[in-house]
């Protein structure tokens, strides 16, 4: 049984163009190709696929995933270690879950707060995540930093300027254009100003965010679901930016 990618692409709801790009990098091969240049997929195909997407949904740039699908990385240690991370979350939110049915409780019976017994009201306010992201950055961009909260919360919001802006950068990317092209760093410029509705980035932070889009995993696995050339793609263009136009 063999599948084409148009078919390959409807059921797994990965676009043909990712799966062309899959193949270009060795990621995911084919079975056969066509005298047509079409390319089939059969059973083998089809499983590493699954392995793969469930890897990007892990969080895990394509570079990490080739690792353990083609290099023989241990599989079942990285999802071991995702697998604790997802049962932390699942706690936090059961924490979060426990803490507004009892408010509920008390919104409902029309308790009486007093400063102590309201304290249980943010109970479980923890977040994890973003404070790991924000150490990162302070790591790469040094401790004078301290506008990261807003950064963060910028890229969870995902307004309607990055969709823009992610947009036009995949049709530079279908253009076949450099990251240096003029083009391209006008597009680079508009995310600038608008990165900088939130924070101000100089050179080294500039070169910095693009490498946390690049490198974090967690930021890499959002920007391959767009295109799996973007994080990289980016990563150029704002480099070049921040070298030639930042100090």
């Amino acid at each position: 049984m063999t599948w084409s990618t148009a078919q390959v692409a409807r059921m797994s709801k990965v676009t043909s163009r990712t799966l062309r790009h899959y193949d270009e990098i060795g990621l995911l091969p084919p079975s056969r190709v066509g005298a047509n240049g079409y390319r089939f997929y059969e059973q083998e195909q089809l499983l590493r696929l699954q392995q793969i997407l469930v890897l990007r949904e892990l969080g895990l740039g394509l570079d990490a995933i080739a690792e353990i699908v083609r290099d023989g990385r241990d599989q079942a240690a990285v999802l071991r270690m995702h697998h604790r991370w997802l049962l932390a979350e699942r706690d936090r939110f059961d924490r979060l879950a426990k803490t507004v049915s009892r408010t509920i409780t008390d919104v409902e019976g029309n308790r009486i707060m007093t400063k102590k017994s309201a304290e249980h009201w943010f109970e479980g306010f923890d977040q994890p995540t973003q404070q790991h992201l924000q150490q990162e950055a302070r790591e790469r961009w040094g401790e004078s930093v301290d506008t990261t909260p807003k950064s963060t919360d910028w890229w969870r919001t995902q307004g309607q300027g990055w969709v823009a802006i992610v947009d036009e950068l995949i049709a530079h990317l279908d253009a076949d254009r450099r990251a240096d092209d003029p083009a391209v760093q006008r597009t680079v410029e508009g995310h600038y100003q608008w990165i900088k509705g939130h924070w101000t980035p100089n050179r080294e932070s500039y070169i910095g965010l693009a490498d946390v889009y690049a490198d974090d995993p967690r930021f890499r696995a959002n920007f391959d679901k767009s295109d799996p050339r973007l994080a990289e793609f980016l990563r150029a263009a704002i480099t070049e930016y921040a070298n030639t136009k930042l100090s």
